[in-house]
């Protein structure tokens, strides 16, 4: 179990890092292009880092008003309370609060900027459909998603990616109107015309290859959640039934969609299979979740 946590969080690592690499190399085209130079790069850190700063202080309430959940009361759901409290405890961080989506569908997920300022939220179906043991496994994946800060690792994520269709197009644009040429000091001649082929071709493929490394950050993140979720519960199979059931239910979710499928702890957009549908995936698939939680 500790050997799968560690090559999970390793490897979710080293995506982050090329993340920035590659934001920062597109940067570098965008100024080697045109007149910017070396301010491409800066460019494209200082407005990643806005929208960081941004998403850092609001992602929380911007998850929780799309998904149309309400607080939830402990009078109407004492065990939902109580096992939240108890997960908490053993994961050493603060409760988080407590949230309500009126979904038959069952599904889950956490947001929040640290575990001082976590949220949880789950679907009315989910408790309904789940027994006692299932629930605290869903509890407990979603838990270490606070502790592990992964609600903060994909904030920034998701705004790297921004940060890459938004740099795209700004290149797009100026290459639309005349405006890709080189710095006078750049060079020019045939080493001048790859290089404005090579950001022409990255302007186009760059926000799918930015939303690629999100999704396998995304996916990486979800199999370390579910090890530190049953070295929680100290029980994986509870884990592994409800992930059984909740990819087993047809209804969908009718509040997610692709900017908040990812936060679930199941694929709340039902019916993609495939390949090629499970490089874009936002989650692994379930059957290789379930094997290794078995196999601990």
């Amino acid at each position: 179990m500790w050997e799968q946590i560690s090559a999970n969080k390793a490897k979710s690592m080293v995506l982050v890092v090329l993340f920035v690499v590659f934001v920062v190399f597109l940067g570098w085209i965008f100024g080697e292009t045109t007149t910017l130079g070396y301010a491409g790069p800066i460019l494209a850190l200082v407005v990643a880092g806005v929208g960081a700063f941004v998403g850092y202080y609001n992602s929380d309430r911007v998850a929780l008003a799309i998904s149309k959940a309400r607080p939830a009361r402990l009078e109407d759901h004492p065990h939902l309370y109580h096992s939240v409290e108890g997960l908490a405890i053993a994961a050493g961080i603060p409760t988080p609060k407590l949230y309500i989506i009126d979904d038959s569908a069952p599904n889950a997920f956490a947001t929040g900027r640290d575990p001082d300022h976590a949220a949880i939220a789950v679907t009315t179906g989910l408790l309904s459909k789940l027994n006692r043991v299932e629930l605290e496994g869903v509890v407990a994946h979603e838990m270490s998603h606070v502790a592990n800060f992964d609600t903060r690792l994909m904030t920034i994520t998701v705004v790297l990616v921004g940060t890459v269709a938004l740099v795209s197009d700004w290149m797009l644009r100026t290459f639309f109107w005349g405006g890709g040429r080189r710095r006078r000091n750049s060079g020019s001649g045939n080493a001048g015309i790859v290089l404005l082929i090579i950001a022409i071709v990255l302007a186009i493929l760059s926000p799918i290859i930015a939303q690629l490394i999100k999704l396998a950050i995304s996916r990486k993140r979800e199999f370390l959640a579910d090890a530190n979720g049953a070295l929680l519960t100290r029980y994986p199979e509870g884990l592994a039934s409800a992930l059984l059931k909740i990819s087993g239910d047809r209804e969908p979710l009718e509040v997610a969609n692709k900017a908040t499928a990812h936060l679930y702890i199941a694929n709340p957009l039902k019916g993609q299979k495939g390949a090629f549908n499970k490089l874009f995936s936002t989650h692994p698939p379930v059957e290789e979740r379930v094997a290794a939680l078995r196999a601990m």
